[in-house]
């Protein structure tokens, strides 16, 4: 396999990771209503995160970890590593 058809492979894999993400993430704040969440208590005060924000992050972390997964992945092949 060309390194250009890896390259674009791995292209491919990280577009469709990042847009699955934000679509779930669109998604969850849409589902979740805005009023509804965890309260963090800190020494002087407090803030309110709505659960569709949680959310939201979540999807965006799980992206990121994926797409630093397969771009690891990818990079230990190249210097020969076959798993």
């Amino acid at each position: 396999m060309s390194i250009l058809t890896q390259t674009l492979q791995l292209a491919f894999k990280i577009a469709f990771v990042w847009a699955a993400g934000f679509l779930i993430a669109v998604a969850v704040r849409a589902g979740l209503p805005d009023k509804m969440g965890i309260t963090l208590f800190g020494g002087r005060s407090a803030i309110f995160v709505p659960f569709s924000r949680l959310g939201f992050w979540t999807c965006m972390l799980a992206a990121l970890t994926v797409t630093c997964m397969v771009v690891i992945q990818a990079m230990l092949v190249d210097i020969g590593f076959r798993p």
